[in-house]
């Protein structure tokens, strides 16, 4: 019976996220195990990977983007809320699916068990996969590219020109290339007019918490 368990590594910042979760899956032990990741990934790896989206902030992402190119395994980033500038940043980074934290234990289940293709999707999963959320992408409609939608979310919170390139690790020359761009996407011409487009958009005002 062991063989036929779903094993699912947990990597968040925060130990009540992944002590929260990993409790959550203990329920049903006859169904998934709570591993870590290991040192080295190949025959090795989980199943699944379950990536807090805090990282993305606190982080550049590398970490995550490791996890999707490096292992074969599915990867899905949990958030407080679903906000589709997390879940934007997620899949541009090749993310499998997103969900929020506010899942029961059976709907982790569900969509850990999911995400191995061991179970029919009923409707009661409270997750998004990437084929799904692709057309809901931040700016999908006008083809804003993930690094333009980057450099947007950050004008939307207020940040200067030096500050994007600083947090984003970019010029200041390439950071004005992405906002000229995007600005033409989007058809608008100043940052005022760029903020009030991207808040009528879903783009979120402040960073995630």
């Amino acid at each position: 019976m062991t063989e036929s368990l779903s094993r699912v590594a947990i990597v968040s910042p925060l130990d009540i996220v992944a002590t929260g979760l990993a409790a959550m899956l203990d329920h049903h032990p006859d169904q998934v195990r709570v591993v870590g990741l290991p040192a080295g990934f190949g025959a090795d790896d989980p199943d699944v990977i379950l990536y807090d989206a805090i990282g993305l902030h606190e982080g550049d992402g590398s970490d995550l983007e490791t996890f999707v190119k490096d292992t074969s395994a599915a990867v899905l980033v949990v958030s407080q809320d679903l906000r589709p500038d997390l879940a934007s940043r997620a899949l541009a980074r090749g993310a499998d699916g997103f969900f929020s934290l506010g899942v029961d234990d059976e709907q982790l289940l569900r969509a850990v068990l999911s995400a191995t293709s061991l179970a029919e999707d009923d409707g009661s999963v409270v997750v998004t996969t990437r084929d799904q959320a692709v057309e809901h992408r931040l700016g999908h409609d006008v083809g804003l590219t993930p690094r333009e939608i980057d450099v947007l979310t950050l004008i939307t919170q207020g940040l200067s020109n030096q500050e994007i390139a600083e947090q984003s690790y970019l010029s200041i020359n390439s950071v004005k290339t992405y906002i000229r761009s995007a600005y033409r996407r989007i058809g608008v011409t100043s940052r005022s007019q760029a903020v009030v487009w991207c808040l009528q958009h879903g783009f979120a005002a402040e960073p995630a918490s």
